[in-house]
């Protein structure tokens, strides 16, 4: 299996070798021994979604997918793809959400750049498959090189496998969001999103070291420096990034039920406002910075949508507190009937982000400067706008 061919295709495909401190670790690193196999998202003849198992051959179409500039879902819910039968699939829902991964390794080295990695960085990361951390010890020896993860199983087979390519570094089970294995870093790189920046990570940070890390449920990436005083400043990164959420065990504890009774209201009930839309049907996951402002303005708004058999189309958002929204339209251009009912207008609070960029062109969440309090409280801020995130 010729798979150093495979790894330098792949670090010329995702930096220029001449200038790249990161072509090495991309061209030398087997990530097929960190990621044999994996779940990808499929149909089925009869159209139900499913997560369908993939690798675990030494074939040509495995070498190609494995050593592709693209994320690999190594763990669904509780089923970890090591574990899988060949041929197994797996039901996709609200319970069957992707758990661990292999990042795909542009973002990967997007990330370290952010972090500014210099030769005598002292680095913790997160574990995942171990692919991350491979490249990391590459680069900087794995000495210098702790990598951190809440999943018992990962950790040791990121272990054994780290050992296979020749590398020993610090691989421990630890919470992300709590206390952090003894020591001072000098980077912390986070390939899973947190709610807000823990504080340990700010008493673990070296005075002037550097945190790089992308928000829960937003596609933003904040880099921010240790201040003396214990906290950090830096800003919202150009790049727009999307990570799994930090678990605290097995699996999520924080997914919105299939059918809680919000839910049904959203679908059947009256709203308590019936108004028209300002805007075309938008479906806010798919955006990136009117998501990333809509959660960081309401976090914890579930979104949903169904297109009917005559073409329909219908969105959703619900949010625990009783809040709901539902919009419906019938052509991409035609303004949607919007029903809301609960405490809070979703809706409106939606529209008013997609007036706010019709006429400022963009939003504020872009480029923010970031500040961040030695307990963790970020404030986003530009041009005269904030939002604080505790």
């Amino acid at each position: 299996m010729d798979w150093e061919s495979a790894a330098r295709g792949l670090a010329a495909e995702t930096v220029i070798r001449r200038e790249s401190r990161w072509y090495q670790a991309l061209a030398t690193t087997p990530r097929h021994l960190f990621v044999p196999r994996w779940w990808t998202r499929t149909t089925s003849t009869d159209g139900e979604d499913l997560w369908e198992l993939r690798g675990g051959g030494d074939t040509d179409t495995w070498l190609r997918d494995t050593y592709a500039d693209t994320t690999l879902v190594t763990r669904v819910g509780t089923h970890h793809a090591d574990h899988a039968q060949r041929g197994q699939t797996l039901p996709r829902g609200r319970d069957r959400r992707s758990t661990s991964s292999s990042t795909l390794p542009a973002l990967l080295v997007m990330m370290y750049r952010a972090a500014f990695v210099t030769d005598a960085s002292r680095l913790l990361v997160t574990t995942g498959s171990g692919y991350g951390t491979a490249l990391a010890c590459v680069r900087l020896g794995a000495e210098r090189v702790t990598s951190v993860d809440v999943d018992p199983y990962l950790v040791k087979a990121a272990r054994e496998r780290l050992a296979a390519a020749g590398h020993h570094p610090r691989v421990e089970v630890c919470d992300l969001t709590g206390p952090l294995p003894e020591g001072a870093y000098d980077r912390i790189v986070s390939t899973v999103s947190v709610p807000t920046v823990p504080a340990s990570w700010l008493t673990a940070l070296a005075p002037g070291g550097r945190l790089v890390t992308a928000l829960a449920d937003t596609g933003l990436v904040v880099v921010a420096d240790k201040t003396p005083e214990g906290g950090a400043v830096g800003h919202v990164a150009p790049e727009a990034a999307g990570f799994m959420n930090a678990r605290h065990g097995e699996d999520y504890d924080d997914t919105f039920p299939e059918n809680p009774p919000v839910w049904q209201s959203a679908q059947h009930a009256e709203g308590e406002s019936i108004t028209t839309g300002l805007y075309p049907l938008m479906y806010v996951p798919d955006t990136w910075d009117v998501r990333s402002t809509l959660a960081v303005l309401v976090p914890g708004i579930d979104h949903r949508r169904h297109t009917a058999d005559d073409g329909i189309r219908t969105v959703y958002m619900l949010h625990a507190d009783g809040s709901w929204a539902r919009a419906t339209a019938a052509g991409r251009r035609d303004l949607p009937t919007v029903h809301q009912g609960g405490p809070r207008r979703l809706w409106d609070e939606l529209d008013r982000i997609r007036t706010w960029l019709v006429i400022d062109g963009d939003l504020p969440v872009r480029g923010a400067t970031v500040t961040i309090t030695p307990d963790g409280a970020a404030t986003l801020s530009r041009r005269g706008w904030s939002a604080t995130i505790a």
